[in-house]
């Protein structure tokens, strides 16, 4: 398999609101909301990253070089496929058809396989295939939960803090952990 790092994208909406940040963090009045805004966003990436689940819906881009890697989909869960984009052998940009190709996403293992009697088209050597998908889904309670100790660690904190072998973190993500 050979994906390249998707670049991370913000989605329109974190799945911990800034109400609900506040009222963990026991914060009335406005001076602490960017700090817990970024708290918010860090908490979310930080499940994400822990799980290797998208827990905000948005649009993600990702790149390989073959259309076999498409056999497991770098993120998960995708919701749906934008776009598959290759160069041709003639050296030309092309977007692929939706009648070639069928998503399967079953739960946090997602495929982009051929319909029947369908063929991958012939790239370029050396091109890059572009994938462009919705990911995203709502989380847990437990995971929004993990999120909220984060965002109220960090508020409290301020500062660098070792963290123990096995966390409450830890313990309220593993169970929702992608390919472990």
């Amino acid at each position: 398999m050979s994906w390249y790092p998707v670049a991370p994208v913000a989605p329109a909406v974190e799945p911990v609101s800034l109400a609900e940040a506040k009222a963990q963090c026991r914060v009335i009045g406005t001076d602490e909301d960017d700090a817990l805004d970024l708290y918010i966003a860090s908490a979310r990436a930080h499940a994400e990253a822990y799980c290797g689940v998208a827990f905000a819906e948005r649009t993600l881009v990702a790149h390989c070089d073959s259309f076999t890697d498409m056999a497991r989909l770098p993120f998960a869960p995708v919701n749906s496929v934008t776009s598959i984009e290759y160069i041709d052998v003639a050296g030309a940009a092309q977007s692929m058809s939706a009648a070639i190709y069928e998503l399967r996403a079953d739960g946090l293992d997602a495929a982009i396989v051929l319909k029947p009697g369908a063929a991958w088209p012939a790239v370029q050597p050396g091109s890059r295939i572009t994938l462009t998908a919705s990911v995203g889904t709502l989380p847990p309670d437990d995971v929004l939960h993990a999120m909220l100790l984060f965002i109220a660690d960090s508020f409290d904190r301020r500062e660098h803090a070792k963290a123990g072998d096995w966390t409450n973190l830890d313990s309220l993500l593993c169970n929702h952990r992608r390919g472990v």
